[in-house]
């Protein structure tokens, strides 16, 4: 079974069906820091240009999750868990109106996992 490079937790779903409910499909983008520092920032799909260079390492929840290719390279090493917090952020995320933020929570893969590793795609 291939190893997934994004998950996201229980906490994190609840919020995204909230947000599916009200806008639609969604997708995510991890911020490169821009306006509220590097976080997971969720858009109605279609609301956010994918760039030619933005590469999709999977889905959660059913929502692609994008980063650009030369944030890529600090990341690729690297699982990513989506969760939320309370506390209103400063970005254009479709969460912050309910006083919530999503949240990266990263750490590096197992030897095991590297090798598995489910390819990307654009």
């Amino acid at each position: 079974m291939p190893t997934q490079r994004v998950s996201v937790t229980d906490k994190a779903k609840a919020v995204i069906d909230q947000l599916r409910e009200k806008h639609g499909a969604l997708v995510f983008h991890q911020s490169g820091g821009c306006c509220d520092g590097s976080a997971p920032m969720c858009f109605e799909d279609g609301d956010f240009l994918i760039g030619s260079r933005d590469l999709c390492l999977g889905e959660i929840h059913g929502c692609k999750f994008y980063m650009a290719a030369d944030q890529f390279e600090y990341y690729k090493s690297t699982h990513i868990t989506v969760d939320v917090s309370s506390g209103r952020g400063s970005s254009f995320s479709l969460e912050i109106p309910l006083g919530l933020r999503f949240m990266a929570i990263s750490r590096l893969f197992t030897e095991a996992e590297l090798e598995a590793l489910e390819p990307i795609s654009i």
